[in-house]
C-alpha cells in the first residue's frame, strides 16, 4: 500500500513538475493521470449514491434519533411508491436552553386633560394669589414667582369660550376680538386717555397714551425732531411701564423693534391686549432682579408715566437701564416729573415734591456719566457716553460717582440681583472709539457680523461661522414653508418664538415676512449668545425651560425649536415643558422642532395626546440624517359656552 502511494506521488510529482522529459513519453503520461483521476472520481460518486440512496425498511425510523422527539400529533406521513409508511420528524428550531421571559410591561399612556375653564389666563410664573406671599417692598411681589414642583398644572389651559384667530397685521394694530381678551377694565379707567374702547365684539385701539393722548403717531414724530428715527442707526428699543404698547406698536412703522413690559397688576390685560395686537411684549417689572436681557442691548430706552421712582434707591433702577442701553443710546422719559411747573396741579402732587424727584433723576444720570441732550415740553432726553473712557477719569480726579462693578458678567440676567454699581463698557484704544464696536445702520446691521464675534468675545464663534449660520437659516426656513403651508402663507402667522436661537438665523431668514420673532438663548446654553442677535438688530430673551414663560396663553403663532428637547432632557420632564408650549400657543398655531428622531419620537406620543395634529418628517438633507423635524398644528378648542361651564363636559 505504501508503495502504491509513493507510486502515485511520484507520478503526480513527475507530470506537474517543470522539468523538460522525454517529448515522446509525455502523451503516454498524461493519459495514464486522466484515466486514473476520472476512474477514481467515479467510485467516490458511485459510493455516495449507494449511501444516500439505501432502502427503508419498516422498522427503520428518523422518529428514533435521539436528536429528535417530535409528539405524535405533530407528526406527518408520507408514502414511497411501494406504498411503504415513513414517519418524518417536526423541526424545532427553539434554543434548548433559555432563560424566562420577564413580565411583559404595558406601553406608557400619556394623558393631557383640559384644566379648570377658569384658568383661561393662567401665567403660572406671575400667579396672583402666589404673589400676595412675597414682599410688596420695591415691588418683589409682581416679580417671577414659579410654583413649586408639586404645584405645577399637569393639563391644558382651554380658550375662553368664543375665542376667535386674531385679526392680521397690520389691522390687529388697531383692533383685536373682545372674545379673546374679555376685559373691559381699561375701557373704563383709560378713557380719557384713549388706551383702548369697546366697540361691539372687538376693542379699538386709538393709539393713545397718558403722555399722548393725540395719539402715540404724533408723539414719536415729536421725538423724531430731538433724535433720528429713521436713519437706521436706532433699531431695537425697550419700554418700560407700557401700558397696551402703543409705543411700540407705532414704531415699528419705522423699522425700529421695540421689547414692552409691564407687570401683572391692576392695569388688568395690559400685556395681553399688546400681544392680541401683534406686538412685541412680556410680563416683567424692574423689582430686584435684572431684566431679562443682556447688556449693551438697546439703542433707546422709553419710559412714558411708567411710575417707577428712578431718583430712588441710590439710583439701582436707572443703574439697570444703563446695563442694558448701547453706547451712546437714549434715556426718554415723559410725565412726571418732567415739565412739572404745567402739570403738576394735574398729577394731584406738590411742585417741590416735583422737583425734588428731577433733580434726584438728574443727579443719578450723572452719575452715570449721562449728559442731558435735550429736555422740550414734555419729552427730556439723555444719552449714555460712548465709552468710558472720561467717566473713568472722573472717577479718579474727583473720587465721586458710581462706582464699577467688579468681577461681574454683565450678560448675566436670570434671577440675577441689581446692583448699585456701573456697569464698565469694554476698554477702547482711542477716545472716539465706540466701546464694544460700532454697529452699522438697519438693514445692514441683520447680515453684518456682531462685534461680539469679530472682536472675539464669543469664544468658539467665528465671522466665517456666523455667516454659515445666516446661510444655513435661509436653506431651513425655505424647507420649513413647505412643510407648513401656514407659514409660507404671508400674513396668517404674527408672533413667532424661537425657543433656543443660537445666533438667531431663523429670525434672520424670516425678516421680509411680517413677523417679529422672539429669539430666547437658553440659561443652559453652552454660550451666551442673546447680546449677539441684539447686535444684529433682533429681539430676545433669557428662558429656562424646566419654568413657565412670562407671558400670557396663546401668546405665539408659531414656536420654532432646534435641539430643545435634547438640551433639556436630562435637565426636566419633557411633559413640562410641551404642556407649557400649549399654553404660549394659540389655537391652528403651528410648531416646528428638529431634534434627534428618538426624542422626537418620545415626544410625539405626548403631542398626540395633547390633540395636537403631528407628523416626523425627513431633514432637509435627506434621510439618512438622525436629526428629524417634527412638524405639528394645535387643535382649535374652546371651554363650552358659559351656562355649561357648572358641568363636567368635555371641551372640544
Amino acid at each position: 500500500m505504501a508503495n502504491n502511494t509513493n507510486n502515485f506521488k511520484s507520478l503526480f510529482h513527475n507530470f506537474t513538475s517543470k522539468r523538460q522529459y522525454n517529448k515522446t513519453l509525455v502523451p503516454f503520461t498524461n493519459f495514464y493521470f486522466i484515466t486514473f483521476s476520472i476512474v477514481l472520481c467515479s467510485l467516490f460518486y458511485l459510493f455516495g449514491l449507494w449511501t444516500h440512496h439505501r432502502p427503508y425498511s419498516a422498522a427503520t425510523t428518523l422518529s428514533a434519533a435521539t436528536c429528535f422527539q417530535p409528539s405524535t400529533n405533530t407528526t406527518t406521513t408520507t408514502s414511497t411508491p411501494s406504498t411503504l409508511q415513513i414517519q418524518l420528524p417536526t423541526l424545532h428550531f427553539e434554543a434548548r436552553h433559555k432563560l424566562q421571559d420577564p413580565p411583559a410591561t404595558a406601553a406608557r399612556e400619556y394623558h393631557a386633560p383640559p384644566c379648570d375653564l377658569k384658568l383661561y389666563e393662567y401665567t403660572p410664573c406671575e400667579d396672583l394669589k402666589r404673589s400676595l406671599k412675597f414682599p410688596r417692598q420695591r415691588l418683589v411681589y409682581r416679580e417671577r414667582h414659579c410654583p413649586a414642583p408639586k404645584e405645577i398644572l399637569r393639563c391644558r389651559i382651554p380658550a375662553p369660550f368664543g375665542y376667535r384667530l386674531p385679526l392680521r397685521w397690520p389691522e390687529s394694530r388697531d383692533s383685536a376680538w373682545y372674545a379673546n381678551v374679555p376685559h373691559k377694565e381699561l375701557t373704563v379707567e383709560k378713557k380719557m386717555q384713549n388706551w383702548v374702547h369697546f366697540d361691539g365684539d372687538r376693542f379699538r385701539f386709538p393709539g393713545g397714551g397718558t403722555m399722548f393722548p393725540r395719539g402715540a403717531n404724533a408723539y414719536i414724530d415729536e421725538i423724531a425732531k430731538l433724535i433720528k428715527l429713521r436713519d437706521g442707526s436706532i433699531r431695537t428699543a425697550i419700554d418700560t411701564g407700557c401700558g397696551v404698547a402703543s409705543f411700540g406698536a407705532y414704531l415699528l412703522s419705522r423699522d425700529i423693534l421695540t421689547v414692552s413690559f409691564a407687570p401683572r397688576d391692576t392695569h388688568e390685560a395690559q400685556v395681553q391686549f399688546a400681544l392680541e395686537r401683534g406686538v412685541p411684549a412680556l410680563i416683567g417689572v424692574i423689582a430686584s432682579k435684572r431684566l431679562p436681557y443682556p447688556s449693551r442691548a438697546f439703542d433707546i430706552a422709553h419710559c412714558s408715566r411708567c411710575l417707577i421712582p428712578w431718583g430712588q434707591f441710590d439710583g439701582i433702577y436707572l443703574t439697570e437701564v444703563d446695563r442694558v442701553l448701547r453706547p451712546g443710546g437714549y434715556w426718554i422719559l415723559s410725565g412726571p416729573p418732567i415739565n412739572y411747573a404745567k402739570h403738576w396741579r394735574g398729577w394731584e402732587r406738590t411742585r417741590q415734591s416735583l422737583k425734588d424727584e428731577q433733580e434726584s433723576i438728574e443727579e443719578v444720570a450723572k452719575s452715570l456719566c449721562w449728559k442731558k441732550f435735550v429736555e422740550r415740553g414734555d419729552l427730556a432726553i439723555w444719552q449714555k457716553p460712548t465709552n468710558h473712557v472720561h467717566c473713568k477719569m472722573q472717577r479718579k480726579i474727583f473720587k465721586n460717582g458710581k462706582p464699577f462693578c467688579q468681577a461681574q458678567d454683565p450678560d448675566a440676567a436670570w434671577y440675577t440681583k441689581l446692583d448699585t454699581c456701573l456697569t464698565p463698557l469694554p476698554d477702547v484704544n482711542d477716545i472716539k472709539e465706540v466701546a464694544g464696536g460700532k454697529l452699522p445702520k438697519w438693514p445692514q446691521r441683520l447680515t453684518s457680523i456682531p462685534p461680539r464675534i469679530s472682536t472675539g468675545s464669543l469664544e468658539g464663534i467665528s465671522g466665517e461661522m456666523f455667516k454659515e449660520d445666516t446661510e444655513l437659516w435661509t436653506r431651513r426656513v425655505a424647507y420649513y414653508k413647505k412643510l407648513d403651508h401656514q407659514l409660507a402663507e404671508k400674513g396668517r402667522y404674527r408672533n413667532v418664538l424661537d425657543m433656543n436661537s443660537y445666533l438667531g438665523g431663523f429670525a434672520a431668514a424670516l425678516v421680509d415676512d411680517p413677523v417679529w420673532v422672539m429669539n430666547v438663548v437658553p440659561v443652559e446654553a453652552e454660550i451666551n449668545t442673546l447680546g449677539a442677535i441684539y447686535e444684529r438688530g433682533l429681539i430676545g430673551t433669557y428662558q429656562n425651560w424646566c419654568e413657565a414663560m412670562s407671558t400670557y396663553p396663546r401668546t405665539y403663532d408659531f414656536i420654532h425649536g432646534d435641539s430643545v428637547f435634547s438640551l433639556y432632557q436630562n435637565r426636566c420632564n419633557m411633559e413640562q415643558i410641551l404642556l407649557e408650549m400649549d399654553r404660549i400657543l394659540r389655537p391652528q398655531g403651528g410648531v416646528i422642532l428638529r431634534d434627534d428622531v428618538d426624542v422626537l419620537t418620545k415626544m410625539k406620543s405626548f403631542a398626540d395626546a395633547m390633540q395636537w395634529e403631528s407628523r416626523i418628517t425627513d431633514h432637509e438633507d435627506g434621510p439618512y440624517n438622525r436629526q428629524k423635524i417634527f412638524v405639528a398644528i394645535k387643535e382649535y378648542w374652546t371651554a363650552p359656552p358659559p351656562q355649561n361651564q357648572d358641568h363636567n363636559q368635555d371641551i372640544k
